[in-house]
């Protein structure tokens, strides 16, 4: 409806940026009745959120409209090839989300690393070693299955786990699942 923390908000700009982007409607009831908004005061509360509390900043667009009288804020957020943003929590700690159906969740370590590896922007030779060939079996065998549970499975360490899977995931042999409360690997 409005825009109460900007602190708050700047998880959600960095949610969109970090995945396929989205919108912002400030102005609305959660119903879909029009309440309206004073658009000065709901931009303030925007640009601090961009420059206070992301880094680097998202940039975003804005449409202000005129429903029944009132100003409605469309705040649009492009996806960004500048990932990961990052967002400044409560403890002074930065850190990247991700939008995943209507919440902001914590980007995991494997993303992060997908991110990263994407950035270098250079190839990287596939090699099928005797770690890839138990990795793809577990994935095979369970479905499905925990970044914690993968490596107790196969006997890898989270540390050496977390880039091979984030390789072969930029590969597109496995595929991320990103819920509330846990992270799921699958085959593709």
């Amino acid at each position: 409806m409005r825009v109460d923390d900007s602190r708050k908000i700047a998880r959600t700009l960095v949610a969109f940026a970090n995945t396929s982007g989205g919108r912002i409607m400030i102005g609305i009831k959660d119903n879909g009745a029009v309440s309206g908004v004073i658009a000065d005061e709901e931009l303030h509360m925007m640009e601090a959120a961009s420059s206070m509390y992301t880094r680097p900043n998202v940039p975003y667009k804005v449409q202000v409209w005129k429903v029944e009288y009132r100003a409605v804020l469309e705040i649009i957020v492009e996806p960004s090839s500048n990932r990961p943003h990052l967002a400044l929590m409560e403890d002074d700690t930065w850190k990247p989300f991700i939008r995943s159906g209507d919440q902001n969740l914590v980007a995991p370590a494997v993303l992060r690393e997908v991110w990263r590896v994407t950035d270098l922007d250079r190839p990287q030779k596939y090699f099928h070693t005797e770690k890839e060939k138990k990795i793809f079996q577990i994935l095979q065998d369970t479905g499905g299955i925990t970044l914690t549970q993968l490596s107790k499975h196969v006997s890898i360490p989270r540390k050496i786990l977390t880039p091979l899977l984030a390789r072969l995931i930029r590969w597109q042999l496995v595929d991320i699942q990103i819920e509330q409360d846990r992270t799921i690997y699958k085959l593709k």
